[in-house]
């Protein structure tokens, strides 16, 4: 597949935006259109940001993504039934799914039980799934997911230069 999507999911106040930030060192929101995306000085690809969750926003994904078919989307996923459509989506789409999942999410002390069975559901679909603790300090995740990126992205010869 020549589409991905790295989602950071979670429960609400669970750090996924926090993510976001530190990854692009900076505040983000939700853009209208396809943002550079820096691995360092001179290498980046573009990328679409779903900042804030569809589930939370109440809203489909597809009427947050307004640009047609991006190659790299970024999107915050509530830990919710409903997000099951947001990921179902992509899958139509064809877009390769990344996962990173706080649990336990900032605010909370201890992790919680997938009583959604979305663990399963992922994984059966062919999702690259990760479990990161969304207390600490959000760097690491945001190196994970710079790295996954960055490997996936050179594989498929979109890694621009500047």
């Amino acid at each position: 597949m020549d589409r991905l999507l790295i989602a950071v999911l979670g429960k609400e106040n669970s750090g996924k935006t926090k993510t976001w930030q530190t990854l692009f060192k900076q505040d983000v929101r939700t853009g209208k259109t396809l943002r550079k995306f820096y691995f360092n000085d001179t290498e980046y690809v573009e990328v679409f940001l779903v900042s804030g969750s569809p589930e939370e926003r109440e809203k489909y994904v597809d009427q947050l993504i307004t640009v047609d078919n991006p190659n790299i989307v970024l999107c915050s996923i509530q830990y919710a039934a409903e997000a099951i459509d947001t990921f179902k989506y992509f899958i139509e789409n064809q877009y390769s799914l990344f996962v990173q999942w706080l649990n336990p999410g900032h605010s909370e002390r201890q992790t919680y039980f997938d009583c959604l069975g979305m663990s399963d559901w992922l994984l059966a679909k062919g999702a690259t799934l990760c479990i990161r603790n969304g207390n600490g300090d959000p760097t690491p995740r945001a190196y994970e997911i710079n790295d996954y990126l960055y490997g996936w992205a050179k594989s498929k010869d979109l890694v621009e230069t500047e």
